[in-house]
């Protein structure tokens, strides 16, 4: 039975009809206004001795299904009555219901008016614009809100100032720290009380009781990843750009390969405005190529983010899982572990570890990427000592090849050996070498000025002026 979310003037009719026939009622919580207008006959009962004692929420909703269970196999059964509707924001309610079913009890269900109908009385909005209800419980657990910002919504059951402080923590993630937000207070009782604050500063509230609830309004409509899969449909749709009607998988791949070294350029120039600005060029193209597929009917985003989703949690069992392991290379080789059952269930099962390379890769990508997955099952050197004389052996190879071909030979392994290197002291070889380009280029443009700047050309410098003005940019940085 629901009790509404006040006083006993706000239970249904039927609700009250009950109380006025039945001996006694079983109470989730006597703390709650309607219990002071129950028919003065009525034996009541609760389960707040549960709460006392209880270690956390989960543990005395447990015990509480377990006794109105055994309560329930009486010939006159039980009645449960719970603050609101029984089935919102209510999980013992779900729960016995559930139990109820499998064990052949009957139940019948006594609707109440919920904690929602006089927030948003108080609060003066319409829930149809797409309001998300979250339990204030559940926000505490996970890193990032559960819904998209450019939706309102109502998050329950903030019922203390150390529930507030872990839900805005969540909050902030995605909200700036002055976002405007609204703390409900006893919503549907004569004491409502709507607090108008910032969200860093919800914590703080001397109001937030039992019956507390917080409002956080939308975000900009173009903040949430389904506005963004709207606007390329649109691109893609009829009646929308003639341009990206015509794009294909395939026609797409300079634009990809386009996007990813430009946002590689602004990671390597550290530059944050280009970095955001090319994470969204590069979504862009993730986005429409899920577009397109959907439309032939090949996969969705849905499919994208369910396999990626997927993939991630089943390789990460030491995170979502029970599987202990305490280093890296732990992490690394039961990585590949679990990648070489995925292709063996897949049907996809290689004939060699390093076949999953993609051959299309820059050479120092793919040489590192050979080395890192040869490591993880062992085939590594046991110290950097190791490296260091490959490296002078791969040298001293050079020096003795006796043609051309034999020189291109030890010099790609004489390469492949510095990006052993790299890898051992944890650099990108591609990176530093992008870096090392960068720096060459710099320096270079740096002797080319200073010739302009005596009206010469940079073939008019000798080798030793080109050297002066080379150290000069090196220490000009």
């Amino acid at each position: 039975m629901g009790l509404g979310p006040g006083a006993a003037d706000l239970l249904t009719r039927q609700a009250w009809q009950i109380l006025e026939s039945v001996p006694e009622i079983y109470l989730r919580t006597r703390q709650h206004p309607a219990v002071a207008g129950f028919p003065s006959q009525l034996n009541v009962h609760s389960f707040d001795d549960l709460y006392e004692n209880g270690e956390n929420f989960e543990a005395v909703y447990a015990q509480i299904v377990e006794r109105v269970l055994t309560l329930a196999h009486r010939p006159d059964g039980v009645v449960y009555a719970v603050p609101g509707h029984p089935l919102v924001a209510e999980t013992s309610s779900l729960e016995i219901s559930r139990r109820a079913k499998q064990e052949g009890i009957p139940v019948r269900v006594v609707e109440g008016l919920s904690f929602l109908e006089p927030t948003f009385t108080a609060l003066g909005i319409d829930p149809i614009a797409h309001t998300a209800l979250v339990d204030a419980l559940d926000l505490t657990t996970v890193h990032v809100p559960p819904f998209p910002p450019s939706a309102p919504a109502i998050i329950a059951q903030v019922y203390s100032r150390e529930v507030a402080s872990d839900v805005k923590l969540t909050l902030m993630a995605t909200y700036p720290d002055e976002h405007p937000v609204k703390l409900v207070h006893a919503a549907g009782t004569v004491d409502v009380q709507v607090e108008s604050l910032a969200l860093h500063e919800i914590d703080r509230s001397s109001q937030i009781g039992l019956l507390s609830s917080l409002y956080v309004p939308p975000l900009e409509p173009e903040t949430s990843f389904e506005a963004f899969q709207e606007i390329i449909a649109h691109l893609r749709a009829p009646d929308g750009c003639p341009w990206d009607r015509e794009q294909t998988h395939l026609s797409l791949r300079p634009s990809l390969l386009e996007e990813t070294y430009e946002l590689l350029s602004a990671l390597d120039a550290e530059d944050i405005d280009g970095m955001r600005e090319e994470f969204g060029d590069l979504l862009l193209q993730i986005v429409l190529h899920a577009q397109i597929a959907s439309e032939y009917g090949e996969f969705d985003m849905t499919d994208v983010l369910r396999g990626i989703h997927t993939k991630i949690v089943h390789r990460h069992p030491h995170v979502f899982g029970d599987l202990e392991l305490h280093d890296k290379q732990g992490v690394l080789q039961n990585w590949e572990r679990l990648k070489e059952q995925e292709r063996a269930a897949n049907g996809k099962a290689e004939a060699s570890l390093l076949d999953g390379v993609a051959l299309a890769q820059p050479a120092l990508v793919q040489a590192e990427q050979y080395q890192r997955r040869a490591a993880r099952v062992g085939f590594d050197w046991p110290d950097i000592q190791g490296v260091l004389d490959k490296l002078d052996e791969e040298l001293a190879e050079v020096h003795s090849a006796q043609d051309a071909r034999a020189r291109a030979a030890e010099i790609g392994d004489l390469l492949f050996a510095v990006v052993n290197l790299a890898r051992w002291n944890e650099v990108d070889p591609e990176s530093a070498l992008r870096e090392a380009n960068a720096r060459f280029r710099k320096r270079f443009f740096h002797i080319e000025q200073a010739a302009k700047a005596q009206g010469r050309s940079i073939s008019d410098l000798s080798i030793d002026e080109m050297e002066a003005f080379w150290q000069e940019a090196k220490r000009h940085k």
